[in-house]
């Protein structure tokens, strides 16, 4: 077993969800897996206590929340010396078009750039959009972005846009990945599961290693 901090911004909320996703996904593979907000970190907290790290957060209008970035970049040595990985959410990944998939990946290289930090997995994934958690400024600029975007501009509901299949065989292959560098061997696993699965390339939506 390996102790696993997903640390994470989120806006409305639907980077949380994605959290938990990905610490229910580690348990069932026999971790200890904490989900922590980066708005709420106890002062107490140490990456050095930790031996992988999933750092998670979403865009509003073109950039990432401000406490992620601070985290990595004030642990960036300690994230250094252990397997790590970073997803971002946004509007740009929920479509199938190759100019956003390419924004998307545009948000990570300035994320990474200005924290100094290089995870070892990185997936992108789709976000959502709250219409009815968003004040009436807001509202107005993500009709504006969605418009572009997904088309979904309807603001008397709500569109989320995350695929938690893809969300999950990321935290699967993360694990994987943990464990070989780790050595450890899930319960109910062999030490060839545990290689077969970390060499497997993840698929998932702009997912990448670095």
């Amino acid at each position: 077993m390996v102790s696993i901090l997903v640390l994470y911004g989120t806006g409305e909320g639907q980077t949380a969800t994605v959290a938990e996703r990905l610490v229910a996904v580690f348990a069932e593979r026999g971790h200890d897996a904490t989900a922590i907000d980066a708005d709420d970190v106890p002062s107490d907290l140490e990456v050095e206590t930790f031996d992988a790290v999933c750092l998670g957060a979403s865009i509003h209008m073109g950039s990432h929340q401000s406490a992620v970035r601070e985290f990595a970049s004030d642990n960036r040595d300690a994230l250094a010396t252990r397997p790590t990985a970073f997803v971002q959410l946004s509007l740009s990944s929920a479509v199938d078009d190759e100019g956003r998939r390419a924004e998307a990946a545009g948000y990570v290289d300035d994320f990474l750039e200005e924290t100094g930090w290089q995870p070892d997995r990185i997936g992108l994934f789709g976000g959502a959009l709250r219409y009815s958690k968003y004040g009436f400024l807001k509202r107005l600029v993500m009709k504006r972005i969605a418009r572009d975007a997904t088309g979904d501009t309807d603001t008397s509901q709500d569109y989320e846009y995350t695929d938690w299949h893809e969300v999950e065989a990321f935290a699967a292959d993360f694990a994987a990945f943990v464990e070989q560098r780790l050595g450890v061997v899930p319960p109910g696993a062999t030490a060839g599961d545990v290689d077969d699965g970390a060499d497997e390339e993840h698929a998932g939506d702009g997912a990448r290693d670095e």
